[in-house]
């Protein structure tokens, strides 16, 4: 019997459509967004026309309204949104796709009034336009939008952009625009005003003109590793390895180059399109005995030799080891995974866990609680001594678990390997944080 009570799509049906037209009637009632959601699917019922008449008329009266959406109805707009969106690219766009094109195109005309009026901290609004740009492209190939008609609405887009919604609109249309069609586009913006960086880069990377591209950059600007790794790939994607190269080293000296883990990538990437395979795998392997980067350890061992890799692995847990940042090197033994070798390295190192980075201690700690419980405690600990000494109350709810976890542990451990066992560490804390008594209240609950 409980079976035929579950809710879902074959249960319903046995009720009959007069029974469910009832249960709609009753379940709309007052809630103008699913009354929306009917009378739309009654309207495509009746054939494309009709859906973008309905569709048409929704999209205009959300353009007039200047009611501001705070987080409570922000839920209520973007099921609209998601409704008209789900027309257009539906019963629309496989009935008549131009319509569908003409409608798109007046969906993304709602954004910037939407975004000014609306509170969207989540930025779920915002990726809901971002995602109807490639939806437009793809109506449009289905429709064979013409040229002229597609600079005129990217032109329109483009010249209301102010949040960045269509960011990703001339990159979607170079397909369908071709070289000749982004020059036409350029001089529409350039007439509006509208021309700025972003899109003068995106129309000259769009027509393969790499030269216009890289005069839009200062040299000061290509010593910078993010923007010299961004055009270096360019240039790389455009066949000219060496002057990417050149890009690179450029902004070889920039402070803090070893964390600029794009400019890396690309470096290695352009010297394995010159051939220069060598000096690719003593870059990957500079880079990581400096960031101790997983990804790079990963591709600098993969291209080694048969049993050379083993002798490289050791190597390079040696250097871990010795790493000047305790924190980087668990995190790299954690993930790699050698859980032994975590394991003894946190005992060995028991005076540098500071508590404080949990997002690196609490997973390093259950991956270890399985098979190194006395590891797990130790830095299960230090969270707890650093909730409490530094009075984060916040986080006592987590620390009190993690005492938890502690006893748990203790259960398991016969040698604490040096360490004070869990009775002994747990009676200091409780004397050294005594006016901390939320977190004790908390932890006896």
């Amino acid at each position: 019997m409980a079976a035929k009570r579950t809710l879902n799509a074959q249960n319903l049906e046995s009720l009959g459509v007069a029974a469910l037209a009832e249960l709609l009637i009753e379940v709309s009632a007052g809630n103008a967004v699913i009354q929306r959601r009917l009378r739309l699917a009654l309207a495509a019922a009746g054939g494309a026309e009709a859906a973008a008449r309905e569709v048409r008329k929704r999209l205009a009266a959300i353009a007039r309204s200047t009611t501001y959406i705070d987080s409570a109805k922000r839920k209520a707009l973007l099921a609209d949104l998601e409704a008209q969106q789900q027309a257009i690219s539906g019963p629309i766009a496989t009935a008549e796709p131009a319509l569908a094109v003409e409608l798109q195109v007046r969906l993304l005309e709602l954004a910037e009034g939407v975004l000014d009026r609306c509170s969207d901290s989540n930025g779920t609004v915002m990726g809901l336009f971002e995602r109807a740009v490639p939806t437009l492209a793809t109506l449009a190939t289905a429709a064979a939008t013409g040229s002229e008609a597609l600079v005129e609405h990217a032109a329109e887009l483009l010249q209301e952009n102010g949040y960045g919604q269509c960011d990703e609109l001339i990159p979607s249309l170079v397909p369908l625009l071709g070289a000749a069609g982004l020059q036409e586009l350029e001089q529409a913006l350039l007439k509006r005003g509208a021309l700025g960086r972003l899109t003068r880069e995106q129309l000259a990377q769009g027509r393969g003109d790499l030269d216009a591209y890289l005069e839009l950059f200062e040299p000061s600007q290509l010593t910078w590793p993010d923007t010299a790794a961004e055009v270096a790939g360019q240039l790389l994607r455009g066949g000219r390895a060496e002057q990417a190269l050149a890009v690179l080293d450029g902004a070889a000296k920039a402070t803090r180059i070893m964390e600029a883990e794009e400019w890396h990538a690309t470096r290695i990437a352009v010297l394995e399109a010159l051939g220069r395979s060598e000096e690719a795998q003593q870059h990957r392997w500079q880079v990581f005995c400096q960031t101790l980067s997983i990804p790079l350890l990963r591709d600098y061992l993969n291209r080694l030799d048969d049993f050379a890799d083993v002798e490289a692995e050791e190597r390079a847990f040696a250097v871990v080891e010795q790493h000047l940042m305790p924190l980087a090197a668990l995190q790299f033994l954690v993930f790699w995974p050698a859980l032994p070798r975590a394991a003894r390295y946190v005992i060995a190192q028991r005076e540098a866990w500071d508590g404080d980075a949990y997002e690196i201690y609490e997973p390093a700690a259950e991956r270890l609680s399985a098979d190194h419980p006395v590891a797990a405690s130790v830095l299960l600990r230090a969270m707890v001594v650093f909730a409490l000494v530094m009075g984060r109350s916040k986080r006592y709810r987590y620390a009190a678990e993690h005492l938890r976890q502690c006893e748990r542990l203790d259960a398991r451990i016969d040698d604490w390997q040096g360490l004070e066992p869990h009775i002994t560490f747990e009676g200091r804390l409780r004397e050294a944080t005594a006016l901390k008594w939320s977190f004790w209240q908390l932890l006896e609950r």
